[in-house]
């Protein structure tokens, strides 16, 4: 039985397979890479702030602001991330979803040049660039490499190649622990380097995914190309029928014939997608503030003050990075069978339960020292929890809720939201933790917990369904959604009448 869960499914290509992976590999791995990354070496950065300010402004700067302008260097990421996701529709529409994977490449080279060269030129302005810039990066891929994936893939495939993002972003996060270990780039002369290895992964990318096709939807329905969509198809499929998807896309294109790509204001405007809009706000939201963010920007801070000791604490951490390339696996090759419900309600609520652990172990471990171990559990619970499923099906139903003509502008707004509440996660933490403690980590329980109710109650399960039919199956949920709210209403009204006429 548990066998059939973890196969994945049938008429999955090589050629599928490799454009998942290439796409992921050059774009999703560096989101993962950059968000563990400055966790490492944070020490020897604030010395270089330290240094830096005294020996070329001769002054000095407190603990409490080189806190700040450390914060600022973790969450400056998130803020370029803000912006990429802006761009992502107009771009997307404009040059693919292929076409601008690989045109943004150029800010990733950019960006690691300044941050590798940052020490050489003693500047601690080029290493916040560098974040900004690789996080602009960040921004456009973590929404178009999904959209790719599940416009080039079958129905009976989108959960399994739409979740391996999201194994990316874990082996990011795992490749950046593992190299930031005082054996290997953990030490201070090679910070630069640690910061700036993004660029290979990007070089690897922008020489082989100009050769994949682009996705087949984007041309059909955004172009009208039909022999390069069937060309793409059977690049895509190699054999079977593929006319059944030529015609779907046909009539899909014909649906929306007389409506062009939706700008993000006409989006929100939009009522017949109201009830989609707010899933993509509430899950893109959900996930970032459910505490996930501030596990792996400040996961050493943690375990120290979990009272892990200080060399064993870099390994304690590289640990939970192997937890989470374990649980991203586990999450991609059940999807398809378990479906896209369980994972995200599942996930979010075993989180909820281990971040309320945290407070208790954290709050009693002085009393009783077994409780540290309690806490590191927590933290390796909360990190397995979100990779299951909270990691990446947020951006897989980000694509199956909408049309194509709306797909490119929800993606920026879930990308706002994502990445806003990344940088509010990044910058307030610290501060949020040193005003209310352990006890911080309630908010995040009762987010995820708010955010599993919600997708009890609201989200359809979307595995095996066309766009066409997820389409017409929220929109036979929202009338009965918008029927329910108005009884509520007017059952309000009656109860205030009849007070009234009391």
């Amino acid at each position: 039985m548990f066998k059939n869960i973890i196969i994945p499914p049938a008429h999955l290509t090589g050629s599928l397979l490799a454009v998942a992976f290439l796409a992921s590999f050059g774009s999703s791995m560096l989101y993962g890479y950059n968000l563990a990354v400055i966790n490492s070496p944070a020490k020897y950065i604030k010395e270089f702030y330290n240094q830096t300010l005294f020996n070329y402004q001769d002054w000095t700067p407190n603990q409490h602001y080189l806190t700040i302008l450390y914060s600022l260097t973790v969450s400056i990421f998130a803020i370029g991330g803000m912006i990429g996701a802006l761009l992502v529709g107009r771009l997307a529409t404009k040059y693919g979803r292929k076409g601008i994977l690989v045109r943004s490449t150029i800010l990733v080279f950019i960006g690691g040049a300044l941050m590798g060269f940052s020490r050489w030129s003693r500047k601690p302005s080029m290493v916040i660039a560098g974040r900004f810039i690789t996080g602009v990066h960040s921004g456009i891929s973590l929404s178009v490499v999904p959209m790719y994936l599940g416009e080039i893939a079958p129905k009976n495939l989108r959960g399994f190649l739409g979740l391996i993002p999201s194994i990316h972003i874990c082996l990011g996060v795992f490749i950046a622990q593992v190299l930031g270990l005082s054996e290997l780039l953990g030490k201070e002369e090679y910070w630069p380097l640690l910061l700036s290895l993004v660029m290979f992964p990007t070089m690897i990318q922008l020489m082989l995914l100009p050769w994949f096709p682009e996705s087949p939807r984007y041309l059909m329905i955004e172009k009208g190309d039909v022999p390069a969509t069937v060309a793409a198809l059977k690049w895509f499929r190699k054999k079977g029928n593929i006319q059944a998807e030529v015609d779907e896309m046909q009539e899909e294109q014909r649906s929306l014939s007389s409506i062009k790509t939706l700008s993000v204001s006409r989006l929100l405007m939009d009522r017949s997608v109201r009830w989609q809009l707010l899933t993509i706000v509430v899950v893109n939201i959900g996930m970032q503030l459910s505490g996930i963010d501030a596990i792996w920007f400040y996961t050493n801070e943690i375990f120290r003050n979990a009272g892990i000791t200080e060399h064993n604490i870099q390994y304690t951490t590289v640990g939970t990075g192997a937890v989470e390339v374990i649980a991203g696996m586990l999450g991609c090759f059940t999807i398809e069978r378990l479906g896209r419900r369980p994972l995200i309600i599942g996930g979010f609520l075993f989180m909820g339960f281990c971040c309320a652990g945290i407070t208790v172990s954290v709050t009693y471990q002085a009393q009783l020292s077994l409780l540290s171990y309690v806490s590191v559990g927590c933290v390796v619970g909360i990190i397995a929890g979100f990779c299951i499923g909270p990691a990446g099906v947020p951006f897989l139903i980000t694509a199956e809720l909408f049309k194509q003509s709306h797909r490119p502008s929800a993606y920026t707004v879930a990308g706002c939201l994502n990445w806003l509440s990344n940088f509010i996660i990044g910058f307030v933490f610290p501060f949020l933790e040193e005003a209310t403690g352990p006890f911080c980590y309630l908010i995040f329980c009762a987010i995820c917990w708010g955010v599993a109710i919600y997708a009890i109650l609201i989200i359809p399960e979307t595995k095996n369904k066309t766009f066409l039919e997820i389409s017409q199956m929220f929109a036979a949920k929202k009338d009965v959604l918008d029927d329910n709210m108005k009884l509520a209403l007017m059952n309000g009204y009656g109860t205030l009448g009849i007070h009234d006429e009391k």
